[in-house]
């Protein structure tokens, strides 16, 4: 079984005179366990709108979204979400932050060392009693992830978590990404418009139209882990789906 599926998904929203404007037709996808899929198009197409609905903060006029066969209804900390901004709470540390959610679970009585485990799988050591306004971009959203993945989701929704930072830094949370989605095996969605990450992480690529939001194709990713972003073999995938997007989304590999 899938452990995600998308079933003719529909969702309207209202302008500002009230009237419906379709943002999301006839979404089908899935998802099995363990795997990295990234969602690309222009922007305004409803990729956020659809991992709203996958996390449950938002429900389609037509349609399903099912985890494990259930139909999604609302959020549940099966289905972990990092955001654009790191949008870590300015009043805990570092390790507080890391640690919140199995503190709301548990209280006290939470895994401390599990916290440790995802402080040194970040790269955070030494940051643990900082607070976010103390850190880099990057390490706020490093400990956002860290937040969102110790809670053991079964799928981990990405919404460009990796889009407000600078070249460098992008790259090396992306590193990060990766070496967490290998070692925990748990399944990912990222958003992103950035055609380089998509190839650089995942293993199938959801190519999506303006709006109203279509599924304009998917592309199965094979190329060998680790990736290198030079070879003949990148080069000719990042062709690929440049040919797919020819109604001008942007193509750069950062912003």
């Amino acid at each position: 079984m899938d452990l995600l599926e998308v079933k003719d998904v529909k969702r309207q929203l209202l302008d500002n005179d009230g009237q419906k404007i379709d943002i999301l037709e006839n979404i089908n996808f899935s998802v099995e366990p363990g795997e990295f899929v990234s969602i690309i198009g222009p922007s305004g197409c409803g990729k956020t709108t659809l991992l709203r609905l996958i996390s449950g903060l938002d429900k389609p006029e037509q349609g399903s979204v099912s985890v494990n066969g259930e139909v999604v209804k609302k959020p549940d900390v099966s289905r972990g979400y990092v955001f654009q901004h790191a949008s870590l709470y300015p009043w805990e540390t570092i390790e507080g932050n890391i640690s919140s959610g199995l503190k709301a679970v548990y209280g006290r009585n939470y895994d401390h060392e599990l916290v440790n485990h995802y402080i040194d799988l970040m790269g955070l050591q030494g940051f643990e009693k900082s607070f976010p306004h103390q850190v880099s971009g990057g390490m706020a959203q490093r400990a956002a992830l860290a937040r969102s993945i110790i809670m053991n989701p079964e799928v981990l929704l990405l919404d460009e978590p990796m889009g407000a930072l600078d070249a460098f830094t992008r790259a090396d949370v992306q590193n990060v990404i990766y070496r967490v989605w290998q070692k925990t095996k748990t399944a990912m969605i990222l958003v992103t418009h950035d055609i380089d990450e998509a190839v650089y992480l995942s293993q199938k690529i959801i190519v999506m139209t303006p709006r109203p939001g279509k599924i304009k194709d998917v592309v199965i990713n094979d190329l060998p882990f680790p990736r290198q972003r030079d070879s003949d073999a990148f080069l000719k995938m990042r062709q690929n789906l440049q040919e797919k997007l020819k109604f001008g989304f942007n193509t750069e590999s950062s912003k």
